[in-house]
Order: structure tokens, then sequence, then C-alpha cells
């Protein structure tokens, strides 16, 4: 890992993130918040040329949450079950 982290350093901040805040469940988070934890971070150095926006907290949040659980893609591995589709009953 480098020195520094930048926007665009989506694994490293998450690893960053999963070490410090192993209390904060990543799902919880809002995106002002995550914002402000990754800017928090000692070694982060945003790069002018890489501005954050939602896309960018979206990885890193999808990141950290794969981070925390062991990196299982699975979703049903998770215990996450997608939406279903609202079918009306005839």
């Amino acid at each position: 890992m480098n020195d520094t982290l930048g926007w665009t350093d989506i694994e490293d901040i998450a690893l960053e993130l999963s070490e410090r805040h192993a209390d904060l469940d990543p799902l919880t988070i809002r995106f002002t918040e995550l914002r402000a934890l990754v800017e928090a971070l000692p070694n982060f150095q945003p790069d002018p040329d890489h501005t954050v926006n939602e896309q960018i907290l979206e990885a890193i949040q999808a990141a950290w949450i794969e981070e925390v659980q062991g990196g299982k893609a699975d979703p049903d591995e998770r215990g996450y079950e997608p939406p279903r589709p609202y079918k009306p009953e005839l």
C-alpha cells in the first residue's frame, strides 16, 4: 500500500476503514459519514484531479462490506436476500 491514499484507492481505503472502525457496520453508514471517515484517515491525501462522487463512495462502501464479511462474493452466503418484485394476488 502507498503511504498516501486518494479517492481512487478503493480497496486500500476499505481495508483501512475495516481495521480502524471494526465497531461500525458499513451497511448502516451514510455517504456523508463515509466521506468524513475517509477524509479523517491519517494517510488520506485527496488528488484534486480525482474528486469524490457517489459512485466512488458506493465502491468504497461495497469494498468495505466485502472486507468485513471476509470476501464472500455470493450475496446468499452473507444472508442477503434481494427484494422480490411485487406481484399482486389475483
